[in-house]
């Protein structure tokens, strides 16, 4: 899906919300997403790395993107209500969701994680993403083909020692996916799907693998095509699917 050749004005139009802009896939898919002709607005937690992703979308001569500064650990039902509130009024609609938003936490054994990081980690990748797509729903139901896009991990499909909450909330990100495209698929036109982007050079996996060379790893850019092709009409008829980005 790498070699995806879409075309130019894929995304015109379109309002798409990158909840971890200020990541390294999320920034790679926002300007991906403005690229093809996307309205992208941008979720995150640091100012300066949403500044940086959105001077990167002006640079290249994308639709102005639009910030908007949460922490995750922060989120409320009522914050992600003012954020949706705030789309529909600025933007009159909203045609795609990525969710590109994680936290590590530690990597250690279940009898010595600490309660308050487990309940942190579950908050940060679980809680928060289902609270924002909560939110964003009454939005994605009135646009023509809207797509909600979970990026994971594939600690999610198969548990594996030390990786702890982040694992069992990988996991519980597959299964909300498969429940959300199953729920939407009778009555709606929004798609829903998971992508595990592999090891990458990201900040993520740096803290987890800190002795690797990770110049020996793809960028976010080298993966990035099938969070293009899931978010555009061009995979209309693609839902409740795993994609993984990289061949194993």
């Amino acid at each position: 899906m790498n070699n995806y050749q879409p075309a130019n004005d894929l995304l015109k139009g379109k309002v798409i919300l990158v909840s971890g802009a200020d990541t390294d896939i999320g920034c790679s898919a926002a300007k991906i997403y403005a690229k093809h002709g996307a309205t992208v607005i941008l979720l995150g937690g640091h100012v300066k790395e949403l500044e940086n992703t959105y001077d990167a979308i002006e640079q290249a001569g994308g639709p102005e993107a639009a910030i908007f500064p949460l922490q995750p650990a922060e989120a409320t039902p009522e914050k992600y209500a003012e954020l949706s509130n705030i789309v529909e009024k600025e933007f009159g609609q909203l045609d795609g969701l990525l969710h590109a938003n994680h936290r590590l936490g530690e990597l250690t054994t279940i009898d010595h994680f600490d309660p308050e990081e487990w309940a942190r980690v579950l908050h940060v990748n679980l809680n928060v993403t289902f609270l924002l797509t909560q939110a964003c729903l009454p939005l994605l139901r009135k646009a023509d083909n809207a797509a909600i896009i979970f990026s994971t991990d594939k600690v999610g499909q198969q548990g594996k020692a030390y990786w702890g909450a982040y694992g069992v909330s990988m996991a519980g990100l597959e299964n909300l996916m498969q429940t959300l495209a199953d729920e939407l698929e009778a009555n709606t036109k929004i798609r829903v799907n998971s992508i595990d982007p592999g090891a990458i050079q990201s900040a993520l996996r740096r803290s987890a693998y800190p002795g690797e060379d990770i110049r020996k790893l793809p960028k976010p850019d080298d993966v990035i095509m099938p969070y293009l092709y899931l978010m555009g009409d061009d995979s209309a008829d693609v839902s409740g699917q795993h994609i993984k980005a990289q061949e194993e």
